[in-house]
């Protein structure tokens, strides 16, 4: 069979196969299996060495201990009183209790590295408050399903470092490449949020008083009132995990540590943290934090595994050469093909989540990448940004599930409403970051060279 046309059956068949709804990892397995035996029978006894030695990789070891540095966080109050410190602050701000959600998610996001675990962790506290204040169950549910996303954009990322082994690339470099996207899509989302607060729903509110001739207030503005003391109350609570992050980010650029080492020494401070702030020391809660934990490493090291045995299939059939060669071959110049490969990545992440979409494309995407001049620090940035809005879009959009399940009161038509200005300011930053591709490299040029 020809290399190109075997290129697209080998691409379309894991795809097909993924959608079915089997494990992401046994889907993988299954066509690089199949595909051994049709076209390389000779490869199948090399199959177990290349899965066993897929594994046999230190950067991995960052993938586990970063969930172990989550679990304790995700199962603490952590999320409560971060979320409850930064709207005492921020009370103030048109919108403030929706930025004050916006930029606790940011936070969580950098600690647990999870979009679902974000999304469930803070969507369960500030949905709540924020419809009880006057916001739509619309923007409420939209904002926290789009903030979410921040945990596979914002260091650590576990998306990240799965680009990183599937590439080859920095991951390190990558992790920094994602910082200031990561806070300029918070910007963004909490330049929208206070706009719609100060001209949408006040407007409402106004129009209300005129006719209904009662003396209320805009929805969402009410009266709150936090003295200096207050205000300090949650900050010895929420300090440690600030120092957390800035900890293991600074160990991790400052050259002090790798990836690995810096989720090591972040995963015994987060345990230190939680046992001593709230009590957690009981064999019953430890017990929780660490199933948790193993079975979420076990599920993406799974899928890593099994990828990575895709990609090395691939790679042997010359299907990832031909599929490159297709691909840059046609006469749409550069920039025509990254618009091409970004609605492709916008397409997968409509049905397959982002750690399988990254593991099964990126290593096929990269020699593109690269033979169009474009750096894979950048692509990362691109690519994770593009699978944001595979989070809070249909029929997968795991992130519109979640605050499905804490307002199902609330329809899924108005939850993609109140998404769908976010999804605009994503491309705005991916708009962006292709443009000026120094927003995601300067920084890591800078830091490590």
């Amino acid at each position: 069979m020809d290399e190109k046309v075997l290129s697209v059956v080998m691409f379309l068949s894991a795809l097909l196969i993924l959608l079915s709804g089997i494990p992401i990892w046994a889907g993988l397995a299954l066509v690089s299996v199949l595909a051994i035996l049709i076209f390389a029978p000779h490869l199948l006894s090399m199959l177990p060495h290349v899965f066993y030695g897929s594994m046999d990789s230190f950067a991995l070891l960052a993938i586990p201990l970063f969930i172990l540095l989550s679990a304790p966080i995700a199962a603490s109050r952590a999320s409560r009183d971060l979320y409850e410190a930064l709207h005492r602050w921020l009370y103030r701000l048109p919108g403030g209790l929706g930025i004050s959600t916006m930029l606790a998610s940011g936070v969580f996001a950098a600690l647990c590295g999870s979009s679902p675990a974000t999304a469930a962790a803070i969507g369960g506290i500030g949905i709540p408050e924020m419809r009880r204040r006057g916001y739509p169950g619309s923007l409420a549910c939209g904002l926290i399903a789009h903030a979410g996303t921040f945990g596979i954009l914002i260091p650590p990322s576990i998306t990240m470092i799965l680009y990183g082994v599937a590439t080859e690339t920095s991951i390190g470099k990558c992790f920094i490449a994602g910082i200031i996207p990561g806070l300029l899509e918070i910007l963004l989302s909490c330049v929208w949020v206070a706009f719609y607060f100060r001209f949408i729903l006040g407007r409402r509110g106004r129009k209300g008083r005129r006719g209904a001739g009662a003396e209320r207030e805009p929805a969402g503005a009410k009266e709150e009132h936090y003295t200096l003391r207050q205000k300090m109350e949650y900050l010895p609570r929420v300090l440690p995990f600030v120092f957390i992050i800035v900890g293991i980010m600074g160990s991790l650029y400052g050259g002090w540590a790798t990836p690995s080492e810096a989720a090591g020494v972040g995963a015994v401070l987060s345990f230190a943290v939680v046992i001593v702030l709230y009590r957690m020391w009981r064999w019953s809660d430890i017990k929780v934090i660490l199933l948790k934990a193993l079975n979420d490493s076990t599920m993406i090291l799974m899928i890593m595994a099994a990828a990575l045995v895709f990609s090395w299939v691939c790679s042997d059939l010359y299907v990832t050469q031909s599929l490159a060669e297709m691909i840059l071959g046609l006469p749409l110049g550069k920039w025509g093909i990254l618009f091409l490969i970004n609605v492709l990545l916008l397409i997968l992440g409509f049905f397959i989540p982002p750690a399988a979409v990254i593991l099964m494309v990126a290593p096929m995407l990269l020699p593109v990448i690269t033979g169009l001049g474009f750096d894979p620090v950048w692509f990362a940035v691109i690519m994770t940004v593009n699978l944001e809005i595979g989070l809070v879009t249909p029929p997968v959009g795991l992130n519109l599930y979640i605050v499905k399940g804490i307002a199902p009161d609330v329809p899924l038509s108005e939850v993609l409403r109140g998404v769908l200005p976010f999804v605009i300011i994503e491309v705005i930053v991916i708009v962006a970051v292709s443009a000026f591709p120094q927003l995601a490299l300067w920084l890591p040029n800078r830091m490590i060279g």
